[in-house]
């Protein structure tokens, strides 16, 4: 039995069963990958997979817990990795963050400055998604660490630490009716036009969508992304109000919107920033944590580590 045997199989399952689409992935071939599965399944003495002719259409059922088993040996192995070059070459490696665009782009930009003064030999890379592609990208192993705020709960395989609140605005073209209210702005009047907003917002149970329905009212979501830029780039065209992140919305860049304040009308959200629980994290990891969320220390991070066990 060979660890790349347990990566052909899981990844397999990971490429929805199509063999050609791992080989590529992992940049081997087809014959080749088939070839090591045969003989991992020989071994075992079971099928893994379920065949119809060269064709692999399904897992079996001792299949599922073979990769389930796989995949935990996977990532032990891939700590074993970290700890040898956490002592070896301790300011050297990668880490890799998924995060949303408006954390990318509007919170990240000077705690990733000093990281990269801190840590010149680290390789750092950024992967962008919405907050379940995000989770699902350090579960997976594609990411280290996950800074997202919304439907993020429901993953228990996940350390998530609290870092900091943030709230909204709504965002119009220059000369919209709601400039000229003498009042702060209440859902109904959001309610009247056509919405621009991001795409996990009427996601679950997100702060927007909860206070909608307590007000009894039903927005008119035209467009979503996940993308601030993209929601106020629709919204200077015209086709619609922007509700995003007070932090993406900078006057000096986006001269011909105007940003009216909505933080009373929704409950703070808070970004979190996470890791799987079984990840070993390298030291410059949790360095980064720290200055992403000052407040945390490694003592607060190992504490909630191990409070899900």
């Amino acid at each position: 039995m060979k660890l790349q045997q347990l990566r052909y199989l899981v990844e397999v399952a990971k490429q929805g069963l199509n063999v050609s689409d791992a080989a590529e992935k992992l940049h081997t071939s087809q014959p080749g990958i088939s070839k090591q599965i045969r003989l991992l399944e020989d071994e075992l003495g079971i099928q893994v997979f379920i065949r119809h002719g060269k064709r692999v259409v399904d897992v079996s059922k001792p299949g599922r817990a073979v990769l389930e088993i796989s995949e935990r040996i996977l990532r032990e192995a891939a700590n074993l990795k970290r700890v040898g070059d956490e002592y070896a070459n301790h300011d050297a490696g990668s880490l890799t963050i998924a995060t949303t665009h408006t954390q990318a782009r509007y919170a990240l930009p000077d705690v990733i400055r000093q990281f990269m003064t801190q840590y010149p030999k680290v390789r750092l890379s950024i992967k962008q998604g919405s907050p379940t592609q995000i989770c699902e990208m350090v579960l997976s192993g594609e990411a280290d660490l996950a800074i997202a705020t919304e439907g993020i709960d429901r993953y228990r395989e996940l350390v998530m630490l609290p870092c900091q609140q943030w709230n909204r605005s709504a965002v119009v073209p220059e000369g919209h009716p709601l400039l000229q209210l003498q009042r702060p702005i209440t859902l109904a009047d959001i309610g009247q036009y056509p919405l621009i907003t991001y795409d996990f917002a009427f996601a679950g149970r997100s702060k927007m969508q909860k206070a909608f329905e307590s007000a009894g009212i039903e927005p008119n979501v035209v467009l979503t992304a996940i993308d601030s830029d993209v929601i106020k780039t629709y919204v200077g065209l015209g086709l619609g109000i922007g509700i995003l992140a007070t932090m993406a919305f900078e006057p000096q860049r986006d001269t011909q919107l105007r940003a009216i304040d909505a933080s009373h009308l929704f409950e703070p959200s808070t970004t979190r920033i996470g890791f799987r629980r079984d990840a070993y994290l390298r030291s410059f990891a949790f360095d980064f944590m720290k200055r992403f969320a000052p407040h945390l220390t490694d003592e607060a991070i190992e504490q909630a580590t191990h409070q899900g066990h």
